[in-house]
């Protein structure tokens, strides 16, 4: 065959133009090879186009030990190498066969060529993966319903991966060792009917390809690279909008929230869940989308909650109620203070003392006024608590509600009442107005958190 048969030109054009176009002119690639069309043609080309683009080049072939003809694709593999003058590593994967068969040894490879990549110092692996492969790809997750993300398939590159065939169907590749006059292997497993990428290559393919009147593969691959594109766009935009949303407390804001557009909203709603420790499928993202349009709940599983109230979007962990989750000898939901000098643990973590004297910095303080009403009860809110406003008496619940205290909370918050069981403050939360006729004492309040040196009362 001619030296510039078409079929070797478009090849050795593709990846000379695919290698400069990742950056790895004057680099270091380790081209993973199984000994199958695919990845032989991407050695074989390589080694066309090395000394053009001054590439350091090394090849892998990984035997995952579960066909007995492995060892010898192995042993070809290596020959096939070491005629072009490359180095050659072999790893034995030693996988059992069972369940996930197809993602094990996926992700073992992966692994395996990552740790051969770095122990090397080479630049990126390199992956036969073609535009044949990834119309299967899109197909598959097309029927199992994806979105953009999913749509966008197999993509050309990421941190030290590269796929430099993307742009060829296999039926090109093969024609291509044709004209080379190299042969390959064929791993049996690309024909067994029980895997859901066989039925797709020799079933769906082909068949769309009759339905059409033209091969599909390209076509496919070139929606797929669009979609990458636009979903690489849309996630930029997503992260700037989760930047501006976020709020201190990891929640975001609610009335931004519902004014993204839907596709920044599910992916700003979908980050939400993840970092949550949420699986994202279709039906909890619908649920979590109506939930926040109408300002309600929806439930996560696992006693998770999210929850678009108070201005916030958030995920709650649902937990029993203060009093139920008191166990003997725990901090006390009900604290009472008897007088000047009495101090003790409330629930979650806080502490108060009656002292005499402002508090240092980091606790927090009430100044009391003459005609205190003792003992001070420090609490839960209960059912009509209310506090003195300039207006006169307003429910705590208004409040709560006017400080944006989420709904899940309320209930753990502390409150501080008089004998009379009138509302006096709410630590870190709410204090009346300084009183006319203090007397010197206060109320200090040490939030939970790190341990804060005590001053002596004065």
């Amino acid at each position: 065959m001619a030296p510039n048969h078409p079929r070797k030109r478009l090849l050795t054009a593709v990846l000379h133009e695919a290698y400069r176009r990742l950056g790895l002119e004057g680099r270091s690639v380790l081209l993973a090879v199984s000994g199958g069309a695919d990845s032989t043609a991407l050695l074989v080309g390589t080694a066309k186009v090395r000394e053009r683009l001054r590439l350091h080049v090394e090849v892998a072939t990984l035997d995952h030990g579960l066909r007995p003809e492995s060892a010898e694709e192995v042993r070809t593999v290596e020959r096939l190498a070491a005629s072009l003058g490359f180095t050659c590593h072999v790893r034995e994967l030693r996988l059992r066969s069972g369940a996930a068969l197809e993602a094990r040894a996926r992700e073992a490879r992966y692994a395996a060529l990552e740790a051969l990549r770095q122990a090397r110092g080479l630049r990126a692996v390199a992956t036969a993966h073609t535009a044949t492969d990834q119309a299967e790809t899109l197909l598959m997750r097309l029927a199992r319903g994806t979105a953009l993300r999913g749509a966008g398939g197999i993509q050309e590159a990421r941190a030290g991966l590269v796929r430099p065939l993307l742009e060829l169907t296999r039926e090109e590749v093969v024609a291509f060792l044709a004209a080379e006059g190299v042969s390959y292997s064929t791993d049996p497993m690309n024909a067994d009917p029980a895997l859901f990428r066989t039925r797709v290559r020799h079933d769906v393919l082909p068949a769309l390809s009759r339905a059409a009147g033209f091969p599909v593969e390209e076509r496919l691959a070139s929606f797929a690279r669009l979609a990458a594109e636009d979903d690489a766009l849309l996630a930029g935009l997503a992260e700037e909008a989760w930047r501006r949303l976020r709020l201190e407390d990891g929640s975001l804001e609610a009335v931004g929230v519902r004014a993204l557009e839907a596709p920044l909203r599910r992916r700003v709603l979908a980050r939400l869940l993840s970092e949550a420790g949420v699986l994202v499928e279709d039906a909890t993202l619908a649920r979590v989308l109506r939930a926040v349009e109408r300002g309600g709940t929806a439930s996560l599983g696992r006693e998770l909650q999210l929850r678009a109230a108070s201005g916030r979007v958030r995920c709650v962990r649902l937990e029993p109620s203060l009093d139920s989750s008191m166990e003997e000898g725990a901090a006390r939901s009900v604290l009472r203070l008897e007088g000047a000098g009495a101090r003790g643990a409330w629930a979650r973590g806080w502490t108060f003392s009656a002292e005499v004297g402002p508090p240092p910095v980091g606790v927090l303080g009430l100044a009391l006024a003459e005609g205190t009403h003792w003992p001070l009860t420090v609490r839960t809110r209960q059912p009509g608590d209310r506090v003195r406003a300039a207006a006169g008496q307003r429910k705590l619940q208004d409040l709560l509600v006017d400080l944006r205290v989420p709904a899940e909370e309320r209930d753990s918050r502390p409150v501080v009442t008089d004998a009379g069981g009138q509302v006096l403050w709410l630590p870190g939360l709410w204090a009346p107005p300084p009183p006319g006729g203090a007397c010197g004492q206060y109320l200090w309040a040490v939030p939970p958190g790190p341990s804060i040196q005590r001053t002596p009362s004065l």
